[in-house]
């Protein structure tokens, strides 16, 4: 009776716990589907309405893989719904450094201006990465469930690939407009 009178209170208290935590996943879930269409929303605009076909070229595979992103997690959501665990991590990172060096050729340069809307796009695509890096970076530390945990930190990885190629073009095109204005200090 003593043990019984200590130990359901305590029983209690991790009932609550694990719901709370499935319900913190379940929002979690919601937000970074929510990030990812935005996303996609987003750099589908920008690939219909620029007049760059490289910019075209990038903007359309970023909307293509949020496309993924989108579908993943979606399945994980319904999954965890039903099962209250996540799935194993099937999604692999597609961009790598000789795709970025190929976006980034002298082409894209030359048809895009820093003070453009392509250029302006690409600031602001920047932005919705660094809030989805952040987003799955926290929920991968957070995770005690290790296919969620992997999930968030391989989401994570990839937008920072996203991140990585809009800040060197970013970059690229600052140099550039800095050195046609005369801006550098020698």
């Amino acid at each position: 009776m003593e043990i019984e009178r200590k130990i359901i209170p305590l029983l209690g208290i991790i009932n609550t716990y694990f719901i709370m935590e499935q319900k913190k996943a379940t929002e979690i879930l919601k937000t970074a589907i929510l990030l990812e269409k935005r996303g996609k929303a987003f750099y589908s605009t920008v690939a219909k309405q620029t007049q760059s076909k490289a910019v075209k070229e990038i903007f359309s595979t970023l909307a293509e893989e949020e496309d993924a992103h989108i579908e993943f997690l979606s399945r994980q959501f319904s999954h965890y719904e039903k099962n209250k665990q996540f799935l194993k991590n099937e999604l692999k990172p597609k961009a790598d450094e000789t795709e970025v060096n190929r976006i980034l050729s002298e082409d894209l340069k030359k048809e895009i201006g820093a003070a453009d809307y392509e250029a302006a796009a690409i600031s602001a695509a920047i932005e919705f990465e660094n809030r989805a890096i952040e987003t799955y970076s926290k929920r991968a530390e957070e995770a005690d469930d290790i296919n969620e945990k992997e999930m968030y930190q391989m989401l994570a990885d990839w937008e920072r690939t996203h991140h990585k190629l809009l800040h060197r073009m970013n970059e690229e095109l600052k140099e550039d407009i800095w050195f046609d204005n005369k801006f550098w200090p020698f």
